[in-house]
């Protein structure tokens, strides 16, 4: 317990940090923990907001105190959570690399001295844990892209990206989920909607899924693009553990 600390946030939330390290084993813990309140089914509690390395609990003080908030989530703590109790669940994510989609994938490619193809091997070879959820609704933090393929961001930022668009920034990769100004190196892009306000659950995943990036070709892409306007493509979840 002495590595967590609980602190008030305003008069309706609740801290949960776990220092100012971003781990993987955090992240289960974070996981664990929403898991666990959405098991208890605790009357007051509102929402939780996950972060690298917290846990925002927004919550309704004329249900709930924050000294009683507090003991329940210090024994929840308490409760140890293996990899196996948790389902990972892995979103495949169909990407077209290159061309109008990556316009930047000669310049990732060149910066990390590979061939295009070797570059998609590598972006599209790991599973990647999503952190968090933020700058835009369904924007996702990922952790896991390989240092091979670090690359700086634009000197001079895009005023707009497509949606669905795959970058690169620094160290980390992600889709942005709507057109917006942005500074990541793209090097392809997903006809999936990752988030949609017309959806019963807008944002496609949450904290604590992974993405894993399925190359495919502009013709299986168009074709997954007008099955998405239809409101007919499913996205498939691969569930392990």
């Amino acid at each position: 317990m002495s590595e967590v600390k609980i602190v008030p946030h305003g008069d309706a939330s609740m801290l949960v940090e776990w220092g100012a390290v971003i781990d993987p084993k955090i992240n289960q813990k974070i996981t664990g923990l929403v898991s666990l309140f959405k098991d208890q089914k605790i009357e007051g509690v509102i929402d939780f907001i996950p972060a690298f390395s917290s846990l925002l609990i927004n919550y309704d003080p004329r249900i709930i105190t924050f000294q009683r908030l507090k003991k329940i989530t210090e024994d929840l703590l308490t409760i140890e959570i293996s990899n196996n109790q948790l389902k990972k669940r892995i979103f495949e994510i169909p990407v077209c690399y290159g061309g109008e989609y990556g316009p930047d994938i000669e310049f990732i490619a060149k910066n990390a001295q590979l061939t295009k193809e070797e570059l998609i091997q590598i972006h599209s070879g790991t599973d990647y844990l999503i952190y968090m959820l933020g700058f835009l609704p369904g924007f996702s933090y990922l952790g896991g892209l390989d240092e091979r393929i670090h690359t700086p961001r634009l000197n001079n930022p895009r005023k707009a990206i497509p949606a669905g668009s795959v970058g690169i920034g620094g160290s980390q990769t992600g889709i942005y989920p709507l057109e917006s100004p942005g500074g990541w190196q793209l090097l392809g892009r997903t006809p999936i909607k990752t988030y949609d306000p017309e959806r019963e659950e807008p944002i496609l995943f949450e904290a604590g899924d992974y993405i894993r990036f399925v190359p495919v070709d502009q013709a299986t892409y168009q074709e997954i693009e007008a099955a998405v306007v239809a409101g007919e493509y499913q996205v498939n979840v691969v569930e392990e553990g």
